[in-house]
């Protein structure tokens, strides 16, 4: 979005608590969740029968049947029918691209108002069986007669056809997980376990003090019985947490990711409404921020780069554009995937050869104030439904500009596939 393109707001955003998988909404699912959030934000900005001109809802575990899910959810929504929704997916930065498609059709004019959200579960999940018995069924279905069926449904069937296949976590083009990713990359950087450990304390620390100082109190809304997320352990420790074993790299003894610092399995939505500063008052309704840019990136990970790298190249790329330094903010939310991910990524910007070699700068982007990250906690204690982070992201932000009253904001999220999306939002 440049000086000559119409200014994005984001006029607020609502979600329900985050949980652990197989808990308070695993008979839901996505479609219960869209509907839950997006009805949540109409009920909060009044926008009953209201016609927008987007919604991206997305979602990165889901049915085959909820292949047309955000224009599902609006129906169900309270939105007026006629508003048109598109189903996305970006990994874990889905919500925050779906910020980036409303926003840039805000600014060219295209609409005056949208809503980007996201939703996601681990605990119903679609269940695939494997390519012969999928090919058997097909086969079935084809024949012609019910004998042929029958004939075709038992020839050569083995028992082990019957297996299914759940949802993998793994990269398909290196075989490992995102843990085993990022284990390469805390080592390649040098993140000591009880570095790890301190920041997913703190997370926890953060969000528990902004729920006892009612910060979420019009940001989340209670449902299935939950006031606040499943993953918050206010009354986790160091001690507690270095007992627990590594996760992803058990055999070598030098494994430092562990449930405690990793992000775990986990099921919510959160939905961001954005508009123009002109529609917002028509509706008698005020921008807690703008949306000033936002950059996606990706990084060569299959050839030896850090799967979780992108937003560092993202990064500079959108300071660059507005003359920008790193340490021009006065918050920085930087998505907790891991907590090795967030450290490998501000050790990244602190390197002189790093930012030499990969990112063509002639100094190192340098060091944040700690003070100003994740000011209210962040995945690790919140939990991260993948496409219902960036949303939450962008309302958490955008409501602490508005209380602070002016400052910038800095949103770093990192995905599967070696993706990067990240944006700035300032008042």
């Amino acid at each position: 979005m440049d000086n000559s393109q119409r200014r994005v707001g984001v006029i607020g955003g609502v979600r329900i608590p985050f949980c652990r998988n197989n808990t308070a909404y695993a008979e839901v699912g996505n479609f219960g969740m869209s509907v839950k959030v997006l009805g949540a934000l109409v009920e909060r900005f009044g926008l009953h029968g209201v016609e927008l001109g987007e919604v991206a809802l997305g979602s990165v575990i889901r049915l085959s049947s909820e292949w047309n899910l955000a224009r599902e959810a609006v129906l169900s929504s309270g939105l007026a029918p006629t508003t048109p929704a598109i189903t996305t997916a970006r990994a874990c930065g889905t919500s925050l691209d779906n910020a980036i498609i409303v926003a840039n059709k805000i600014a060219a004019g295209q609409i005056e108002a949208g809503i980007a959200a996201g939703s996601d579960t681990t605990s119903d999940v679609p269940i695939v069986y494997g390519e012969r018995l999928r090919k058997r069924l097909l086969a079935v279905n084809r024949a012609k007669t019910p004998l042929d069926k029958l004939k075709t449904a038992f020839r050569g069937f083995s028992f082990g056809e019957l297996k299914p296949a759940f949802p993998g976590v793994a990269e398909p083009r290196t075989g490992m997980s995102m843990g085993d990713h990022c284990e390469k990359m805390a080592r390649e950087w040098h993140i000591a376990r009880q570095a790890q450990d301190e920041l997913a304390l703190e997370s926890h620390r953060k969000l528990a003090a902004a729920y006892d100082a009612g910060f979420f109190d019009d940001l989340i809304v209670p449902f299935r019985g939950l006031k606040r997320d499943g993953f918050l352990r206010p009354d986790s420790t160091l001690e507690k947490l270095a007992a627990l074993k590594p996760a992803f790299d058990k055999s070598s003894g030098h494994g430092t990711l562990t449930a405690g610092n990793s992000t775990g399995l986990s099921d919510g939505a959160a939905a961001v409404l954005l508009g123009t500063e002109a529609w917002a008052s028509e509706h008698g309704l005020t921008v807690q921020a703008w949306l000033r840019d936002a950059e996606v990136a990706a990084v060569d990970f299959v050839r030896g780069e850090g799967l979780l790298m992108a937003p560092t190249i993202a990064v500079p790329r959108m300071l660059a554009r507005h003359g920008l330094t790193l340490q021009d903010f006065d918050y920085y939310e930087i998505h907790e995937a891991f907590a090795a991910q967030v450290l490998c990524t501000l050790r990244a910007w602190e390197s002189a050869d790093y930012c030499k070699q990969r990112l063509g700068l002639d100094a190192p982007l340098g060091s944040i104030d700690p003070a100003r990250l994740n000011v209210h906690g962040s995945s690790l204690a919140t939990g991260h439904p993948f496409a219902a982070t960036g949303a939450r992201i962008i309302a958490t932000l955008a409501k602490l500009l508005e209380q602070k009253g002016s400052g910038r904001g800095l949103i770093s999220i990192c995905t599967a596939g070696g993706m990067g999306v990240t944006a700035i939002l300032e008042r």
